[in-house]
This record gives structure tokens, C-alpha cells and sequence, in this order.
């Protein structure tokens, strides 16, 4: 089993066992904001998977009560949109993974720990080619 420190990790590893890379620094993703899918273990939703936003997972995140599209200024958070990349909670891209409406994924910018909710198999069939 992996183990988390209570600090931020600094040589995190992605799913495929290298160094993790960014995710997106514009808007500013990841449980620390710091443009990395990093985590602790304060981090209870395990925001670790780099994924790539589309309309459809939007949609579907919003019906599960968990709207990423409408902009909150107050807490500095711009809304997303098809394409943006956002560090997703690992459940939360596991049922949409179900559902049918996963969005892609960088595997070099998710957190390894995103194997502990996510199979492999399931990561691979929505591997951005564009990360590779």
C-alpha cells in the first residue's frame, strides 16, 4: 500500500511509476492548487486524476451535485469547460467511468494513487493521446 505523508508529497508518482507531471496551472487544479494532482491524507476525496473535461462529463458531474461549470469567484474558481484539465476526485471518475461518460485522462499527471480506486484496465481505455 502506498503511504501519504501529512505534508504535500515532493516526488509523487504518476500511474505509470514516473515523477508526476502538471496538470494544469490555468485554471490552478489539485487539492493544494498548486497545478499538481497531489495529495495527503487531509485530502479525503483523493483529487489525484488529471482528467480532461468534456461537455458530457460536466453534465454529469453536475446531476451528481457537484457543478464544475459555473464559475465561483469568490472562492477563485473560474468555472470549467470542455477541455480544461482538472485534478477530479478518483470516485467520482470511477462512476462516471460507469455511467459511460468518463472524460480522457493524462496519465502522467495522475496521481498513482489513483490505483487504489481505479483499475488500470479502465485508465487505459481513456488515456489522452495527446499526454503520450
Amino acid at each position: 500500500m502506498i503511504s501519504y505523508s501529512e505534508a504535500e508529497p515532493r516526488r509523487a508518482k504518476n500511474v505509470l511509476g514516473s515523477e508526476l507531471e502538471l496538470c494544469c496551472s490555468s485554471p490552478r487544479t489539485g487539492f493544494f492548487r498548486d497545478g499538481f494532482c497531489h495529495t495527503n491524507l487531509q485530502d479525503e476525496g483523493a483529487h489525484v486524476v488529471c482528467a480532461v473535461m468534456t461537455t458530457e462529463f460536466l453534465a454529469f458531474s453536475k446531476t451528481c451535485g457537484n457543478d464544475l461549470s459555473t464559475p465561483h469567484p469568490e472562492y477563485n474558481f473560474p468555472g470549467l469547460q470542455d477541455g480544461d484539465r482538472w485534478c477530479l476526485c478518483a470516485l467520482r471518475w470511477k462512476e462516471a467511468y460507469d455511467a459511460g461518460c468518463a472524460p480522457k485522462l493524462n496519465p502522467l499527471a495522475t496521481h498513482e494513487r489513483a490505483l487504489e480506486y481505479i483499475p488500470m484496465e479502465a485508465m487505459k481505455e481513456h488515456f489522452s493521446t495527446e499526454e503520450l
